[in-house]
């Protein structure tokens, strides 16, 4: 088993609260961590139909059955447990007595949300970071393998091929978790909508034209994002524009919470494809930008994470936003660096007074300098910048 980092976090929260609440996208290892972590836990899957009958029918004696300690997994597919869950850990205050496990995310409802404030640590595993597996010595020295393979943990616990694995997670999540969000009658259209997404990697999600494209109202567009993003496929990456006197663009960008899903989309079937195709920028982006994300789910901690666009096309591809100020930073697939890559870093530390020290530069060779003042590192030591960054 590949070790998570999230999992200390987990074990904390569990001595803390009644209640852990991890969500994540399907296939990124929910069941097979919170099994290793608390293998004295009764489990129960509630995509089993006789579980979820007796979950929705007697919701009462399931949750006697769990007992004193239980993983209840998929449990979005039963919503009628959560006010039982409420009144029962209100009144034993067991510490960890419930691990709630599924892949959509559940507190989006309104009613499910309030039943669990105060009572719950909320948490998100997503698939495995880059340190995970340079943990164990199977990442590449490319970062096109790393595309197109992508991270999700069977890819690699399984060692099952990417042009396998995905067509089938595709297939898997329309019919399990699309049809239970939202009733949507033609899948076909569906799937042609999340192949424009992919088209639309690290771009400003422009709904209109996205709707048009796929030949459906942008009400309907608007739906099935949030269907998107509520089953951990998409995230939004919000614009930065607080302090600003300049005009800021404060359209959101559109990333995958996994590049390969991405790329097989994009129908791109090798490596060698990936090396030429024209969105190899904006993947090489998305990965970079969602092992930042990872990082701080990983701590039990919210994104941190921005991007800044003002309305002349002045950019930055990634700013973290700490407690001291905010940190610039610049993403290129170019495994040769350019003193051009340093015109938008220089550009935003002209308007804010940060200083050259504090911005850095990560692109898609193996070696890190200092160039201008400004650090310049390598995809392949990005854990280690990230976590200076967020130190």
């Amino acid at each position: 088993m590949i070790e998570r980092e999230i999992s200390p976090v987990i074990k904390k929260m569990a001595e803390k609260y009644p209640v852990i609440s991890l969500t994540g996208p399907r296939q990124s290892g929910k069941t097979t961590l919170l099994k290793h972590i608390f293998p004295e836990y009764q489990y129960f899957i509630l995509e089993n139909p006789e579980t979820r009958l007796l979950a929705i029918n007697d919701p009462q004696n399931f949750i006697i059955r769990c007992g004193e300690k239980a993983i209840i997994d998929e449990i979005q597919h039963a919503p009628e447990l959560f006010s039982y869950i409420q009144i029962t850990v209100d009144e034993k205050k067991i510490p960890g007595q419930f691990i709630l496990s599924g892949s959509q995310n559940f507190l989006l409802h309104e009613k499910i949300s309030q039943s669990l404030a105060g009572r719950a640590a909320i948490l998100k595993l997503l698939p495995l970071s880059i340190s995970e597996i340079q943990n164990v010595g199977i990442q590449g020295k490319e970062y096109e393998t790393l595309l197109f393979n992508g991270l999700y943990p069977g890819l690699y616990d399984l060692q099952i091929e990417s042009r396998y694995f995905y067509p089938n997670y595709i297939e898997t999540y329309l019919e399990r978790d699309v049809r239970s969000i939202k009733q949507i009658t033609n899948l076909a259209d569906f799937i042609r909508f999340l192949q424009l997404c992919a088209a639309r990697t690290g771009n400003l999600l422009n709904l209109s034209s996205l709707a048009q494209d796929a030949g459906i109202s942008v009400n309907t567009a608007k739906s099935w994002i949030s269907v998107l993003e509520a089953s951990y496929i998409i995230f939004l990456l919000q614009p930065y524009y607080k302090n600003f006197n300049k005009r800021i663009v404060k359209m959101p960008k559109l990333y995958f919470y996994d590049v390969g899903l991405a790329v097989s989309l994009l129908r791109i079937e090798t490596v060698s494809q990936l090396n030429t195709h024209y969105h190899i920028g904006s993947l090489f982006e998305n990965l970079i930008i969602t092992e930042f994300v990872k990082y701080r789910y990983n701590q039990g901690l919210q994104t941190n994470c921005y991007f800044w666009r003002d309305n002349k096309g002045e950019e930055i591809d990634c700013i973290v936003e700490k407690a001291l100020g905010l940190v610039p930073i610049e993403i290129k697939s170019s495994k040769t660096f350019n003193y051009s890559f340093l015109n938008n870093i220089k550009f935003w530390n002209a308007l804010t007074g940060n200083p050259p020290e504090n911005s850095y530069i990560i692109y898609g060779s193996n070696n890190d300098y200092i160039a201008s003042d400004v650090n310049v590192y390598s995809w392949m030591n990005l854990s280690k910048l990230i976590r200076l960054i967020n130190s």
